[in-house]
C-alpha cells in the first residue's frame, strides 16, 4: 500500500515577503522547492525563481528558528549542520558546530539574500555549501493548477564566474529572465547548482551575498545594507500614514500593529497613490472589491488609502462591451493581472470586470470618502467616473424585470458567480440546486442602494438638485423592491438571491449582514437579522459563518459555504452596530480577536467554520492567503463599530455613540486623527460597566459629541 507523503516540519509553515509587484514564498529553512508547490519568487504574475535550496554537502541543514522581522521586511532563518565530512584524514566535524544565518528581503523587483556561516568548533572545518536553483517562469495560473497546451522556449542557461542567467521566451513575445549573482564566485557553477568550498577556522565566519532580478547586480555588503534600509524606510512610511491606535492590552495592541503592518506590506506605491493588493500568494495583484473593502475598513483612520484606491480604479474604468472580459461602459474592474496567460488572452483576467458589486462599492466608497475628508477637489476630479459608474448601475437595473442589479457571465472562461462569494456553488436554492442566471444577490442591492444615495448627497453638494432628487427616488424604489422581494417571513430573514427565473434562493447566508452595513432594512427587520446572525447556527464562537449550519451545501471546510471570513464578520458587526447592537458587535470583535491569537496575530483570508470547542484553536483552511488585506483590515472596522465613532469633516465633528471596548482592553487612545486638516486625540476608558470617551488633545476647532 502506498503511504501518503508527510512534509517535514520546516515545509509545513511558509513565510512570505512582498514589495511592489514582487513577492516571495519559502519554507522555514528559506528554501524554495517549486514544482506543484505554491512557493517561489514571483514578479508580475510569473514565477521567476522556482527553486533555491541551500545544502551542506548535499544535505539540508537543521532548522533552529525562522521568523520575519517585526516590520515584515526581512526574513531570517537560523540553521545548523548535521555532521560534516572530514578535512583530509581528520575526523568529521560534529553536528551543531556550524551556524548559518540566512536572511533576505525584496526591494525594487530584486531578491537580496545574505548567508553567513560561522564555525563554533575548536578546530578548522570544511563547509561544502551548495545552492540549487531553477526558474520555470510559470504563470501564476499554471502554479494554481491550470494546464496549458503550449509553452514558450527556454534558451540555454548562460553562466559566468559569479553569475548565471536563466531565460524564458514567452508565447507573448516577451523574454523573461532571472540573473542570479553571487558576491563570491562559486568553486563550481553548473546548470542548476552553485557549489562553494569554504574552510573556516575556529570562530571564523564567511558571508555570501546573492541577488536575483531581471538584470545583473553586484551583490556585496554595503549594497545589501543600503537596499535593506531603503526597503524598511518605504514600508515604515506606509505604516505611519493615518491615525495611530494605542491600547492597554498587549495582545490586542500586537494584533492592531500586525494588521497595520500587513496592510502596509500589501500596499504598493503606484502613480495614482497607495493601493492594497489582495493577498499572498494567489492574489498579490490589484483587485477592485478587496481594495475597496480594505479602504472602507481603514477609512476612519487613514483616508489616504481610499483616495489611492478610487484614483486607480477610475483610471481603469471600462469603456467598451466585452463578453470575454465581462466589461461594459462604466464598470469598475474586478482584477488586473500581468502574466503571460493574461497577455495572450488564455484567461480573461488581464483586466477583468466580472464583479457585479465592485461598481456600486466604488461609488459608495467615494461618498464615504467625501464625508470623511470634505475633499471636494478630488471628488470633482472623480465626478465623470462616478457618473459613468452610476449610469452602468441604472442601465443594468432598468434591464432587469424587477429593477435589480444582477449578473450573468459573458463566457465560460469568466467567473460563474460574481459577488464576493464567487465560487461556483456559493449561490443555490433551498434544495441545494444551483440557480440559472441572471442572479441578483441580496447584498449587491444594498451596495447599489448606498451608491445611489451617495450620488444624491454628492450631487446636492455640487448644487445639482434635480439629479440628487432623481437618485434619491431611485434608491427609495430599490429599497422597497428589496423589502418586497427578498424578505421571507418564514425564514425570518432575507433570501440570499433571486435567480433568472424569478425564484428566490431561500437560504440563510451571511449576505444580509451587509444590508445592515448600508442601513437598508427597517429597524424591526434589522433586529431579526441580528438575532439570527448572533445565533449558534451562524456564530460558531470564532465569528459569523458564511452559511448557517443547518442549510443545504453547508460544509465548514468549504471556501464559502460555512467557513468564517474575517472581513465578512467585520461588515456584519458594523451593520449590527449601525442598528444599535453595539454589544453584539463587541462580542464578535472579542471572538475574532481570540481567533487571531491562534494565528500568530495574522488573520488568514478565511478559516473553517467548525463550532468552537473548549481548549481547541480555530481550524485553519489549508490554502488560505496569508496575509490578506481585507482580513488585516477587519480589526479596524470591528473596532470602529465598537467605539461608535464617526468622522464628519464637512461638519468638523467627531461623533461617538454608546462606545464599547474590546475584552481585555480598559483604555484606548486614538491619536493624530485627521478631521478636515485638523489633528485630534481621543481616549476611551472603561469605568465599571461603562465606557466613557473624551478629547485627549489636539485641535479645539473640531467638535466632539459623545452619547453614553
Amino acid at each position: 500500500m502506498r503511504m501518503a507523503r508527510t512534509l517535514p516540519a520546516s515545509r509545513q509553515v511558509s513565510y512570505s515577503l512582498k514589495d511592489g509587484d514582487s513577492f516571495l514564498v519559502s519554507d522555514a529553512l528559506g528554501d524554495i522547492h517549486g514544482g506543484d508547490v505554491a512557493d517561489g519568487l514571483f514578479h508580475d504574475g510569473t514565477r521567476v525563481l522556482s527553486r533555491l535550496r541551500l545544502g551542506l554537502d548535499g544535505t539540508a541543514p537543521t532548522l533552529l528558528s525562522a521568523a520575519t522581522a517585526h516590520d515584515k521586511v526581512v526574513f531570517t532563518a537560523h540553521l545548523t549542520n548535521r555532521p560534516l565530512p572530514p578535512i583530509g584524514g581528520s575526523a568529521a566535524a560534529g553536528r551543531g558546530v556550524i551556524h548559518i544565518e540566512r536572511s533576505r528581503f525584496l526591494w525594487q523587483g530584486r531578491l537580496h539574500e545574505r548567508i553567513v556561516c560561522s564555525n563554533y568548533d575548536r578546530v578548522p572545518v570544511s563547509v561544502p555549501l551548495t545552492l540549487e536553483f531553477a526558474a520555470d517562469f510559470r504563470d501564476m495560473f499554471e502554479v494554481r493548477g491550470m494546464e496549458r497546451v503550449r509553452r514558450g522556449n527556454y534558451p540555454q542557461v548562460e553562466a559566468a564566474a559569479d553569475r548565471v542567467v536563466l531565460r524564458y521566451q514567452g508565447l507573448d513575445g516577451v523574454e523573461r529572465r532571472t540573473v542570479l549573482a553571487f558576491s563570491t564566485a562559486p568553486a563550481r557553477l553548473e546548470e542548476g547548482m552553485a557549489r562553494f568550498e569554504l574552510r573556516l577556522d575556529p570562530r571564523a565566519s564567511f558571508a555570501l551575498y546573492l541577488e536575483a532580478g531581471a538584470d545583473a547586480g553586484q551583490p556585496e555588503a554595503t549594497r545589501h545594507r543600503r537596499a535593506m534600509a531603503q526597503a524598511r524606510r518605504a514600508l515604515r512610511a506606509r505604516r505611519r500614514s493615518g491615525a495611530r491606535l494605542r491600547g492597554s492590552g498587549l495582545l490586542f495592541d500586537a494584533w492592531v500593529e500586525r494588521s497595520r503592518t500587513d496592510i502596509a506590506l500589501l500596499a504598493s506605491d503606484l502613480p495614482s497613490g497607495r493601493y492594497p493588493y489582495a493577498g499572498i500568494p494567489w492574489f498579490s495583484t490589484p483587485f477592485g472589491r478587496d481594495a475597496i473593502i480594505t479602504a472602507l475598513q481603514t477609512l476612519w483612520l487613514d483616508p489616504g488609502l481610499a483616495r489611492g484606491v478610487l484614483a486607480f480604479l477610475a483610471e481603469r474604468q471600462a469603456a467598451e462591451d466585452s463578453s470575454f472580459r465581462d466589461s461594459a461602459p462604466g464598470k469598475i474592474m474586478h482584477e488586473a493581472r500581468k502574466g503571460e496567460m493574461a497577455a495572450l488572452g488564455e484567461v480573461p483576467f488581464g483586466l477583468y470586470y466580472g464583479g457585479v458589486d465592485t461598481t456600486p462599492l466604488f461609488v459608495a466608497l467615494a461618498g464615504r470618502y467625501f464625508r470623511r475628508t470634505g475633499d471636494r477637489a478630488f471628488i470633482d476630479q472623480l465626478w465623470p467616473a462616478l457618473q459613468r459608474a452610476t449610469g452602468w448601475i441604472e442601465r443594468s437595473c432598468d434591464a432587469d424585470p424587477d429593477g435589480l442589479l444582477a449578473y450573468a457571465r459573458g463566457q465560460d472562461s469568466g467567473l460563474s458567480n460574481q459577488g464576493w462569494k464567487d465560487s461556483e456553488d456559493s449561490v443555490f436554492h433551498e434544495d441545494g440546486q444551483l440557480p440559472s442566471g441572471p442572479i441578483a444577490l441580496v447584498e449587491v442591492q444594498g451596495y447599489a442602494y448606498e451608491a445611489l444615495r451617495a450620488m444624491a448627497a454628492l450631487a446636492r453638494e455640487r448644487g445639482e438638485h434635480a439629479a440628487a432628487q432623481a437618485w434619491e427616488a431611485r434608491a427609495g424604489r430599490l429599497r422597497r423592491t428589496v423589502e418586497a422581494r427578498f424578505w421571507d417571513e418564514a425564514l425570518d430573514f432575507y433570501a440570499l438571491a433571486r435567480d433568472g427565473d424569478g425564484r428566490m434562493c431561500r437560504v440563510l447566508a451571511s449576505n444580509p449582514g451587509h444590508l445592515l452595513y448600508v442601513g437598508l432594512p427597517p429597524p424591526e427587520r434589522a433586529q431579526r437579522v441580528i438575532a439570527q446572525l448572533a445565533s449558534p447556527r451562524f456564530d460558531n464562537g470564532w465569528g459569523v459563518r458564511t452559511l448557517a449550519a443547518d442549510q443545504p451545501r453547508y460544509n465548514p471546510m468549504s471556501y464559502h459555504n460555512g467557513s468564517v471570513w474575517p472581513h465578512d464578520v467585520a461588515l456584519c458587526a458594523a451593520g449590527m452596530a449601525r442598528y444599535g447592537a453595539r454589544r453584539q458587535a463587541a462580542r464578535l470583535l472579542g471572538e475574532v480577536f481570540e481567533a487571531a491569537t491562534h494565528f500568530d496575530m495574522r488573520l488568514p483570508e478565511l478559516f473553517c467554520g467548525f463550532p468552537r470547542s473548549a481548549g481547541e484553536p480555530p481550524i485553519a483552511y489549508p490554502v488560505a492567503c496569508t496575509p490578506q488585506a481585507w482580513s488585516a483590515g477587519s480589526v479596524f472596522m470591528l473596532l470602529q463599530a465598537c467605539l461608535g465613532l464617526e468622522v464628519d469633516a464637512l461638519a468638523g465633528e467627531v461623533a461617538i455613540e454608546h462606545p464599547q471596548l474590546p475584552p481585555g482592553v480598559d483604555r484606548l487612545w486614538v491619536e493624530r486623527l485627521d478631521v478636515g486638516g485638523a489633528r485630534l486625540d481621543l481616549v476611551f476608558e472603561r469605568i465599571g460597566e461603562r465606557v466613557v470617551a473624551a478629547r485627549a488633545g489636539g485641535a479645539e476647532s473640531v467638535r466632539v459629541s459623545v452619547r453614553l
